[in-house]
């Protein structure tokens, strides 16, 4: 009998483990939900009279608050949704052009995709017709240069800003392969004909120039230098994070990581496997640059991009536990949910003291930071 003991007392041991670890999931959740309300009950104060918020040449600030706003735990919509939502929609979608696009200022890749994420978070059968025509936008924005419908040149599948000037980029192909992906049931349901699809294909190899990975990328500066390798640059001519010298001599584009998470995301949105050699390179670069006090790569820099596209992604991931290069594997969802906990100004908002990427902006960042803790908040299990 005296062999059994340990058994015994480790069997008593998981019985007890399980409740526990539920106990302080459900914990989490409750205190997520306190700090969505009251992000989501300061953006409301920050609501225009016409209905949009921030700057009106850019919808996105506004869909973005919409977003935030209509994915709230703690929203009640058995009477419809609340008046500053409805408000908000209707102007939102009173931005929408006759090619479709859903913007002002320019940039309207950008734009019309953050706008149809939103859209479809509404959930609401009206906004159809008008997510089928920014879908068409999207599409239409896609880069097919030289020879037709091949791979021959860098930019060829990627998606920019919306203009023909501009280059192709992976921030802007993600968005609006998102907002594609998101959105795709509208188009399953069969009832707005024929219509236009991406070239998924051609995307893929666009979003693979972008990685560092010498295997599947032909661009000249991919890198498996264990620095890199695996991660993500900003375009397939350019990191933000700069460039970096191999142990060979050659010249390699640094990756960093909110693109890297946006590249995992792609990769998930466009249904690459989780078993290709591109995916489990970017999972092991995520793990080996797994910290919550930067962007790898970036410091303060895009930092609340990071943690919003860190939640989406490793949550699209069904990544319950990262592991690191140690062997030692993070609860990133307690983390990064006690990071953002921390950071919540007393009004309930949050900013980055560093304002590249417009980070300076309460609007923006409180709203990337509600959609982060909504989508923690949506991924722990429940009871």
């Amino acid at each position: 009998m005296k062999s059994l003991t340990p058994i015994i007392l480790l069997g008593a041991a998981l019985a007890t483990a399980a409740p526990a670890n539920q106990d302080r999931y459900e914990s989490l959740r409750q205190e997520i939900r306190q700090s969505i309300a009251r992000g989501n009950n300061w953006l409301k104060t920050q609501q225009k009279p016409q209905g949009n918020w921030d700057d009106g040449e850019l919808p996105a600030f506004t869909a973005l608050a919409l977003n935030a706003l209509v994915r709230d735990p703690n929203l009640d919509r058995s009477a419809g949704l609340p008046e500053p939502l409805e408000k908000g929609y209707a102007w939102l979608l009173a931005q929408q052009k006759e090619d479709g696009g859903i913007y002002n200022r320019g940039l309207s890749v950008y734009n019309t995709a953050i706008a149809v994420t939103s859209l479809m978070a509404a959930n609401r059968k009206s906004f159809e017709p008008a997510v089928v025509r920014a879908r068409k936008h999207l599409i239409n924005n896609q880069w097919d240069l030289d020879k037709h419908k091949e791979s021959d040149k860098a930019n060829a599948g990627g998606i920019g800003y919306g203009s023909d000037k501009e280059h192709s980029d992976l921030s802007n192909t993600y968005f609006a392969i998102e907002a594609l992906a998101l959105s795709k049931k509208v188009i399953d349901d069969g009832n707005h004909g024929d219509q236009p699809d991406l070239d998924w294909g051609a995307a893929v190899k666009f979003i693979s120039r972008c990685q560092n990975l010498e295997e599947t990328n032909d661009r000249e500066w991919a890198s498996n230098d264990p620095k890199n390798k695996g991660g993500f640059v900003y375009s397939p001519f350019v990191s933000k994070a700069g460039e970096a010298k191999t142990p060979e001599g050659r010249t390699a584009l640094r990756s960093y990581g909110s693109m890297s998470y946006a590249g995992l995301l792609s990769f998930i949105y466009a249904k690459v496997s989780a078993e290709d050699p591109r995916v489990i390179a970017v999972k092991e670069w995520l793990g080996k640059n797994y910290t919550l006090t930067e962007n790898p790569g970036m410091g303060a820099e895009g930092l609340y991009y990071y943690y919003q596209t860190m939640a989406k992604a490793l949550s699209a991931a069904n990544i319950k536990q990262l592991k690191l290069d140690t062997g030692k594997e993070v609860d990133w969802r307690n983390e990064l949910a006690g990071k953002l906990l921390a950071t919540q100004r007393e009004n309930g908002s949050w900013i980055n003291e560093n304002g590249r990427w417009m980070e300076s902006n309460p609007v923006l960042v409180t709203a990337f930071t509600v959609l982060a803790l909504e989508q923690i908040h949506d991924s722990i299990p429940t009871k």
